[in-house]
Order: C-alpha cells, then sequence, then structure tokens
C-alpha cells in the first residue's frame, strides 16, 4: 500500500494481505509519524526513493554526475499509472533532465517483481553512479536480517542478526553474483520460523556484480537497498537514452520460511524458468568429472557409461577435457572442437554408444573463457578483456573473453551452434571458473553479452538444456534461471555438506532446478567417507545425479545406489511438481523437509542427522503442509539405514504402512531411531 500525496511515493503497508474492506485511508492515517527536533522542518518519509538534499542522512539510491562532478537532483511524482496487477510511479526532475519509472508488479500470489528505469531527458550526458532496483523502508515488525554468505564448496550459509543503528553492506566485485550472497536476503520477525512469523523475501535478479545495504538510522527507521553495482564511468546516458535497472523480486508470507519458501519456488516456476510447464522428467544424470576427470577417452567413456546404465542412468554427461588439447586446466579453452586424440571418429561413436544404452548425452562447455594457451588466444590475444597495455593476469590458467564485441560473441556461437546441430547433445553444463579482473569498464555490458549468447543459443536449439555453473554456486540468481534449466548449488558432493548448502538455496529455488548428485566415498572436498545409504537419500532431493564411477564402488553400494534412484523415479514427480516444507527438528545437526504434491495426494519426506545425539530419543519428526482433516498411510521407504533400523520396532507394520490423521502428523508426530550420525530416513505418504 503506497501514499502518493507528497513529493516521493511512500511506503504505508507491506505484509500479508489485508481485508477486502480495509479503510486504507485510516491504515496511512495510523502509519504517520510527527516530527522531532532532531529532523528537517519537512521530515523525510518512508520513500521509494531516498535522496540526499531533503534531510535523508542515509545512503541515497539514486547518484549522479555530470561532467564528472555529483549532480544535485529533487525528482517529484508528477504521475501514477495504476493497473490490475502493478502500479508504476513516473517522477521527473525536469531542471536535471532526470525521469525515473518505478514500476511494482504482482505476478504470483505473495510475489512482488520491483523495475526500476531511468531516462536522461537533458542536454547533455549523464552518469550513473548509483541507482537502486529497489529502495524498501522495511515494516516495523521487520527488525532482523538473514544475509547468505559462503565461499566454494561451502556456498549459502544463512546469518541472521538484529538491524541495528548504522549500515550493513555487501559488494560482489567479481563480475559474476559470487559466493558472497548479498543478493537474497531475508527480512523478518525475531521469532520467525519454518511455519510461523511474518518474512519478506528479497532477490536481486542479476548476474554480475551487485550491493545490499542493510542500515538503520537513529530514529529505528530501517531500508533496504539492492541493486547492480556499477564503476564510475561505465553507464553514461546520452541525451535521450535510457537505463533499466535489473529487477528484484520480492516475496512476502505470515506463515515463516516455508511460507515464503513455496511463494517464491512457485514464482520461479510460473515465471522465471523457460516453459516451466512443458519440461519432462527430470532425467538422472551421470557426469564424468570424479569418476576420470582428465583421464578420459572414448574406451573410457563408453565403459564408464555401460556402468551407468546398469544402475539406471537416463544421462550421460563428459565433463571437462574432451575438446582440443585439454589434458589438464591450464590449456584450451576457446578451442572448442573435438580432440582427435581422444575421439579418432569423433564424437558420434560415443554418442549412439550413450543412446543405445538407453540414456541421452550431454557435454560440459566453458564458453566465456580463454586459455592463454590456446589456438584462439594465439589468433586473436585482444579478444579478452584487458587494459591496454597492462599484465594479463590470469585465474586457473584463463582469461575472460569479451562478449560484449560481437565477433568474439559470434564466434562463441558458431563454436557452440556447430557442435549442437552436428551432435545429438541434449543438455550442457555451461561453466564459468575465473572472476572478472581487470573489469576495464566492462562488468554490466559483459552480463548482457552472456544472457543474449545463452538466448540465440536457446533460439536456434529449443530442446537443449543447459545448467549453470560457476565454480558450484558462484552464479545462480534467477536471471541466468530465465536462460538455463538447472543450477550446480556446489562443487562439493559431500552430502553433509550438501544438507546445508541445499537449505539455502531452497528458500529460493525449487528443488527440481538444484543439481544434487552423490559423490565419491571418500569425498575429494572433504575427505569424509559417508554410507551410500546416506549420500544417495540426500541426493534424491533435488534434481539428483551420479559424480562418482559405479566401478570403484562395492557390489552393495551399486544396489543401494541403483535402489534409490528407482525410487527417484518413482517420486520425483512429487518432488518436482507441488509444494516443499522445511519441518524444525530442533539442532544444527537435524534436517527434514518434505515435499507434498500438488494435489495433495502423495509425499514423501526425509528426517536425517548429521552428528551424534545427546540423547536416545530423537525429537519426534512432525510433518507440516498436509491436510489436517484427512488421514493418510505413512510408510518408511527401504532400503533403510542399517545402523538405524536395529531400533525400530514393529518394523513390519512400517513397511506395510500406518494411517495417521493429518493433525496427529503435524502436530505430534513420529518418533522414529534417528540418534547416529549419518542416518537418513525416507518417509512416504498417501493419502486415503
Amino acid at each position: 500500500m503506497f501514499a502518493c500525496a507528497a513529493r516521493v511515493p511512500e511506503l504505508v503497508y507491506l505484509g500479508t494481505p489485508l481485508a477486502a474492506d480495509e479503510d486504507l485511508a485510516a491504515i496511512a492515517l495510523a502509519s504517520a509519524r510527527g516530527r522531532h527536533e532532531s529532523q528537517a522542518d519537512d521530515p523525510p518519509t518512508p520513500s521509494l526513493l531516498p535522496l540526499d538534499g531533503r534531510g535523508f542522512l542515509g545512503t541515497p539510491a539514486l547518484e549522479l554526475l555530470a561532467d564528472g562532478a555529483a549532480m544535485a537532483i529533487d525528482p517529484v511524482l508528477r504521475d501514477t499509472r495504476a493497473e490490475p496487477d502493478a502500479i508504476t510511479f513516473a517522477l521527473a526532475d525536469e531542471r536535471a533532465g532526470i525521469a525515473i519509472n518505478l514500476r511494482w508488479r504482482a505476478v504470483s500470489p505473495g510475489v512482488l517483481v520491483i523495475e526500476t528505469s531511468l531516462r536522461n531527458m537533458g542536454d547533455a550526458p549523464v552518469t550513473i553512479a548509483r541507482l537502486a532496483s529497489l529502495a524498501l523502508p522495511l515494516p516495523d515488525w521487520a527488525t532482523y536480517i538473514t544475509r547468505y554468505a559462503g565461499r566454494w564448496s561451502a556456498e549459502m550459509r544463512s546469518e541472521t542478526g538484529v538491524i541495528g543503528r548504522g549500515a550493513w553492506l555487501n559488494e560482489s566485485r567479481g563480475g559474476r553474483t559470487g559466493f558472497g550472497g548479498g543478493n537474497w536476503l531475508l527480512a523478518h520477525e525475531a521469532e520467525t520460523g519454518v511455519t510461523r512469523g511474518q518474512i519478506i523475501g528479497l532477490h536481486l535478479g542479476w548476474s554480475g556484480d551487485h550491493y545490499s545495504i542493510v542500515e538503520g538510522d537513529a530514529d529505528a527507521q530501517r531500508r533496504i537497498q539492492m541493486g547492480c553495482r556499477l564503476d564510475i564511468g561505465e553507464i553514461v546516458l546520452e541525451p535521450g537514452t535510457r537505463f533499466d535497472a535489473p529487477p528484484v523480486h520480492l516475496g512476502v508470507s505470515g506463515e515463516g520460511r516455508n511460507g515464503l519458501r513455496n511463494a517464491m519456488t512457485d514464482h520461479v516456476r510460473r515465471h522465471v524458468l523457460p516453459d516451466r510447464a512443458d519440461w519432462p522428467a527430470r532425467r538422472v544424470h551421470l557426469n564424468s568429472w570424479e569418476a576420470l576427470s582428465f583421464d578420459m577417452d572414448e574406451a573410457k567413456l563408453k565403459r564408464l557409461a555401460d556402468d551407468a546404465a546398469a544402475i539406471g542412468i537416463e544421462r550421460f554427461v563428459v565433463d571437462d577435457g574432451w575438446f582440443g588439447g585439454r589434458r589438464d586446466d591450464r590449456t584450451s579453452l576457446g578451442d572448442w572442437t573435438i580432440s582427435p586424440d581422444l575421439f579418432p571418429a569423433g564424437l558420434d561413436p560415443l554418442i549412439a554408444h550413450v543412446e543405445a544404452l538407453g540414456m541421452d548425452f550431454g557435454l560440459w562447455v566453458e564458453p566465456e573463457m580463454v586459455s592463454p594457451d590456446s589456438d584462439l588466444y594465439r589468433v586473436h590475444p585482444d579478444w579478452c578483456i584487458h587494459a591496454p597495455g597492462a599484465e594479463r593476469p590470469t585465474q586457473r590458467g584463463q582469461l575472460v573473453l569479451d562478449l560484449t564485441r560481437s565477433e568474439v560473441s559470434d564466434h562463441i556461437f558458431a563454436a557452440l551452434d556447430a557442435l549442437l546441430s552436428n551432435h545429438r547433445i541434449a543438455y550442457l553444463k555451461w561453466d564459468h571458473n575465473r572472476d572478472l579482473f581487470p573489469r576495464a569498464m566492462k562488468g554490466h555490458a559483459q552480463v548482457l553479452a552472456v544472457y543474449a549468447l545463452i538466448d540465440r543459443l536457446r533460439a536456434a536449439h529449443p530442446a537443449v538444456e543447459i545448467e549453470s555453473c560457476a565454480s558450484g554456486g558462484g552464479r545462480i540468481d534467477y536471471a541466468m534461471l530465465s536462460g538455463c534449466h538447472r543450477v550446480w548449488a556446489s562443487d562439493n558432493n559431500d552430502a553433509i555438506e550438501r544438507l546445508r548448502i541445499n537449505a539455502g538455496w531452497g528458500q529460493f529455488l525449487p528443488l527440481e532446478v538444484i543439481g544434487n548428485h552423490v559423490g565419491p566415498s571418500p569425498n575429494p572436498v572433504t575427505g569424509r567417507r559417508l554410507s551410500m545409504d546416506f549420500r544417495a537419500k540426500v541426493a534424491m532431493f533435488g534434481h539428483m545425479g551420479v559424480e562418482a564411477d559405479p566401478a570403484a564402488m562395492s557390489a552393495d553400494e551399486r544396489e543401494t545406489l541403483a535402489a534409490h534412484i528407482a525410487l527417484y523415479k518413482e517420486w520425483r514427480d512429487v518432488l518436482h511438481s507441488g509444494s516443499c516444507h522445511w519441518f524444525d527438528l530442533g539442532g544444527d545437526s537435524l534436517f527434514g523437509q518434505i515435499a507434498i504434491a500438488a494435489d495433495g495426494g502423495r509425499a514423501l519426506a526425509i528426517a536425517a542427522r548429521t552428528d551424534f545425539a545427546d540423547d536416545f530419543n530423537a525429537p519426534r519428526i512432525r510433518l507440516p503442509g498436509l491436510d489436517a482433516d484427512a488421514r493418510y498411510a505413512v510408510r518408511l521407504i527401504e532400503p533403510w539405514p542399517d545402523k538405524a533400523r536395529r531400533y525400530l520396532p514393529n518394523g513390519t507394520r512400517w513397511r506395510n504402512g500406518i494411517a495417521f490423521g493429518g493433525a496427529y502428523l503435524a502436530n505430534d508426530g513420529l518418533a522414529l531411531p534417528l540418534t547416529h550420525p549419518e542416518t537418513a530416513w525416507l518417509i512416504g505418504i498417501e493419502r486415503l
């Protein structure tokens, strides 16, 4: 709810839906605050465009330069255009020659998309130093902030704190969203939990550098700003031109994290993912990386494909090392031609072998990068982003191609188009393993060029699925997902770490886009040894895959893995179609979630423990999201965890199913053995 009587639009109410007969004018009156002694005579209000110059002392949402000096700007609301599901505020400063549009759209239940644009209406160039995509005055109840931060292989760790006086700033400077996680935020009440409490979710739909500012002033007024971070001089608006800031996706729920989670994931399915309603079932992957790494050739890959098919794999993906002279990670990026040393007859014999086994074929690429040791770089050394005359520092032995140059983008498109046109490739794993430095004033334009390249490729090959990967979770956002079908959540396949990592991504992403694989044991990142039963159960809650060599597994491990792959196929329509809810088991080492089919008829839950319990009697498993008035048959799905099954009474009854009411399952729950570390139960639920 907005007030439009002042110079700029004000936010009056943001929260759960109001009653249809609510008196909005009365709410506006009840929300107004009087001036106190230490304020401007015309005190600042909860503005959607807070700026310097009229007594606002926080971070301005807009900063412009003219001839290298800061511009004084004072836009005024000129027009408000209301539509059935949107409102646009048109502001202008005629003296400065600036017009600003703020557009708020209700796109899904509980979710808004905010779009901001700026036009130079003057007769001289204007430089944008900062333009917030969203400047949000927070409701009084939103006193806490949860942000997500991490590092490579430890993405999306949540950190929660009080929004006090002063400002918290997060910035990305690597040309991608990065591991800092600043473009995913929650603002909420102190006692917000998984099923209760008011909460706001915020995400900047942008794949490049970004910033988030959370600040509270001396009067306990709290604000959040989000936007793309720009280098000074990067965006110069010529007269008559416009700049569109990336959108912010804003979700609101009065039903805690689960309410927000399902509002945001429903929004992603409806409005972000490309043609989501037409997707086929999410096929089980086997990726070659942890099995073979660079030690691959046609014979080894065919053997791996044979072993993959034997355990039920549906898609065989050849990772890094198939092209040019690529035998390690220091060479050949940019040379997207099939290595004749590894594949004397090209890729077609391998693809035919894979398809004869009932699988389709996928391939790894890293199109935005070039190795100095490559044919492409030797011919076109200036095709990388660089500072003229300066050294060209590398990361992972590679540089970034300047896709803002049409000849570069055309070359990469032609190489990928040839691969997809000449071979039956169903899937591309699109990687991005290097930060952008130096930026050379091209960070923003490079992101737009990447979007254009992906869109161009999808238009030419609409049936090909694309996964977005960036050293794992270094570039995951709604903008990338608008052109892709899957994200690689982390390079860390350790099942304990994936429970933690996926809990972060799962607040904003549906399970079907989170690539979630069974890795080797010991794990190559953590060194931890975990049972196949535990690894496979955790991997089911996402887009399941395998990143290990079945030949290196014992016969029992292969049998256990095959059984869980079969279970995933049986339950993926439930996992990938309806709602998903966490349940609180009380502790950082306990994880639980339940996926409920869209029609409410079936549900699958996982309850997992990572440590050794202090008490033998673990907390009861209370299952939210079910119909309180319905009755359900509940069974424990086999195979059961070896450590825990010996403590399970009435095993036959649990195997066959026991009937409970939905209210009992939510309020009292199930007492299951969940004492030992690395234990997970799968719970199948069917409405009677």
